[in-house]
């Protein structure tokens, strides 16, 4: 919704400024249409000072609105448009050159109530012995009333329309992120306890529903992970229990009956069991260490040496048969700490597993 406000007020920024120039423009083009009016009655009047000779009053079209005047070269006023009838010279800017008119912008001509504001040209004309210059003006009234109006219009059409868009676009976001609204609100409601719930997938195949796919392959693998760990908790607890087990209960009869504990019986009987809790604590570091990303001390290890001394102490901690002659000369590069533990796992398992003979290959 901030996007949509903030494109809100760049299309506002847009459209004012659209307007702007299409007020500024279209009021450079009409002053030029004046301009171009003004330019071609003085060359029509100049002409006919050319060709006859000056008559005192000029006539004009345009219904009245254009005013002519003809001056000679001291400033005399020799010919008027019939609105400026008996009126002295209005015009004291110099005469453009025929090659290169120029319009001027006027103001107060005394015609009418209010003078206004008017565009005028002045072009030479006459004969050379006898040069006069011919003003002709034309008033701004009507495109300054036009471009008013256009600018009312703008001013109060443009504000209509931004927030007719801005409120469209409001709708159509909002309609457009419900959908991902629910999506935040269903993925709200699972917790740790609940992985195995999944978001709803919209029917339509486009970003949204892939968003959603993507979510619950995630939840998917979170799910899994979660009872992966569950397991490993419970297969801890499981190795963790046998062994303590056993420690309290033997020190539970040496503590009630402390005359029948043979002291040296006691400790050979616990050694073992105190042991395997060293390997599962070291196990269990271990993993951790391993979804920390380890650094392993790798080099040049004898894997046969390894397992040679994990035969011997297993041998130690069992009556089974542990047969070792299978096993051959094999150097690698690795991490000796870590192929000791796994070797050592493997036997564990096999010596708690196994009826009578475990065989080392």
């Amino acid at each position: 919704l901030r996007l949509t406000a903030a494109a809100a007020a760049v299309i506002t920024a847009g459209l004012a400024g659209a307007a702007v120039l299409l007020v500024v423009w279209l009021h450079a083009s009409l002053i030029s249409g004046l301009d171009q009016t003004a330019l071609q009655r003085a060359q029509v009047v100049a002409a006919d000072e050319d060709t006859s000779r000056i008559a005192a009053e000029v006539p004009v079209t345009d219904h009245g609105e254009a005013v002519v005047q003809v001056v000679d070269g001291k400033g005399n006023v020799l010919a008027n448009s019939v609105n400026l009838r008996g009126r002295p010279r209005v015009f004291a800017f110099p005469a453009s050159r025929a090659d290169r008119p120029h319009a001027h912008t006027v103001d107060d001509i005394p015609i009418g109530a209010a003078g206004g504001t008017w565009r005028a040209v002045g072009i030479p004309a006459g004969p050379h012995r006898d040069p006069v210059t011919v003003y002709v003006a034309v008033p701004t009234e009507g495109v300054d009333h036009g471009l008013g109006q256009l600018t009312v219009g703008l001013a109060t059409g443009v504000p209509a329309v931004v927030a007719l868009l801005t409120g469209v676009a409001w709708l159509l976001t909002g309609r457009a992120l419900r959908p991902v609204d629910g999506l935040r609100a269903q993925t709200a409601e699972i917790t740790a306890s609940d992985l195995n719930r999944r978001l709803d997938v919209p029917a339509a195949d486009d970003a949204l529903g892939r968003l959603a796919t993507t979510l619950n392959d995630l939840l998917a693998r979170l799910d899994t992970s979660t009872r992966r760990q569950r397991l490993f908790v419970a297969d801890a607890a499981h190795e963790l229990r046998n062994p303590l087990s056993i420690l309290h209960t033997r020190l539970s009869v040496a503590a009630r009956h402390p005359g029948l504990a043979d002291g040296q019986a006691l400790a050979t009987g616990l050694l073992p069991q105190t042991d395997r809790l060293t390997r599962l604590v070291d196990d269990l570091l271990q993993l951790a260490r391993l979804d920390a990303r380890p650094r392993l001390r790798t080099r040049p290890v004898d894997l046969d040496e390894i397992v040679f001394t994990e035969v011997r102490e297993a041998r130690r901690r069992t009556r089974l048969a542990v047969d070792q002659h299978a096993v051959g000369a094999a150097r690698v590069t690795g991490d000796e700490d870590a192929l000791a533990r796994v070797v050592r796992n493997l036997l564990d398992n096999a010596l708690r597993h196994a009826s009578s003979r475990v065989d080392v290959g």
